[in-house]
Parts: C-alpha cells; structure tokens; sequence
C-alpha cells in the first residue's frame, strides 16, 4: 500500500496486520452498543462502566501496535542516501 516514487523513496501508509487491531477501539463510538442502563457493576450503569474498560482496551490495543511494529523497517531496500543528501539546510 506505499507508494514508490521515481526517486526510490517511499512515502505513504505503510501497511501492518496489526494496524487492525487499531479498529477495536474505535467500536466505543458506536454508543448503540452500550446505550442501555443494566447490567450494573457496583451500581453503575453498564453506559458508564463499558466506556471506563473500553479506556483500558483502547490502551491495550494501542499498546501492542506499538510494540509489534516498532522495529519493523519502512522499506525493504537499504537505505542509500547519506547524510549530507538528508540535510536540507546545507547551503552550497
């Protein structure tokens, strides 16, 4: 799902299986889901205690992303550009 350009950069999403673990969270804004008043949980209603775990599974699943995609590379290729070519200030 990224885009090569002609200058062998890639830009863009960069797609990972476990980006879609992202979506679980997001269900807490379908608040039919949770719109009634029972089950209670030490006398809370069920709208208000579902949102406080969904608090927590939200944590978690951002959790996890993050550890199973942060040593994973952007691209496949080595890297080619030296320093001196990422460094956009350099007057010459």
């Amino acid at each position: 799902m990224a885009s090569g350009k002609a200058d062998g950069k890639v830009r863009g999403f960069q797609f990972s299986p476990w980006n879609l673990l992202l979506i679980i969270p997001l269900l807490v804004l379908i608040t039919s889901l949770f719109n009634t008043d029972g089950p209670r949980l030490f006398g809370m209603p069920f709208f208000y205690w579902f949102q406080f775990v969904f608090v927590a599974v939200g944590v978690l699943c951002t959790w996890i992303v993050f550890v199973m995609t942060k040593d994973k590379p952007t691209s496949e290729r080595p890297d080619r550009l030296s320093v001196d070519e990422l460094d956009e200030g350099d007057a010459k």
